[in-house]
């Protein structure tokens, strides 16, 4: 299905910085609790992330992930989640973390 660029507009997907992280006890599926730093016009969001596999919490406190801030929040096993952090599943379908190689100003956006 193709979209238009005005479609992939609306996603707003901004870097942010991880400040706090957490295990997920309460999750179906191994997760993490993040609340990430997007700077001072966004501020900071919560996420639950499907990223346990790979990552311990407090190896991503200070890391840089690209998020979409836009979408309505969800509670996901009690914790409300404001914000969807990216990732690529690896063979093992294991989530792998999207974010800048290079640090960028939190709240920079995708283009």
């Amino acid at each position: 299905m193709e979209i238009s660029y005005d479609d992939f507009a609306k996603i707003d997907v901004r870097a942010g910085t991880v400040a706090r992280a957490e295990a997920h006890a309460h999750a179906w599926v191994p997760a993490l609790k993040l609340w990430v730093d997007f700077g001072s016009e966004i501020g900071e969001k919560r996420s639950s992330a499907q990223i346990a596999h790979h990552y311990a919490p407090e190896a991503l406190v200070g890391r840089q992930v690209a998020a979409v801030v836009n979408f309505p929040p969800k509670r996901i096993g009690g914790f409300l989640s404001e914000c969807l952090v990216l990732g690529f599943a690896d063979a093992r379908k294991n989530v792998v973390l999207v974010g800048p190689d290079h640090a960028v100003p939190n709240g920079a956006r995708l283009f």
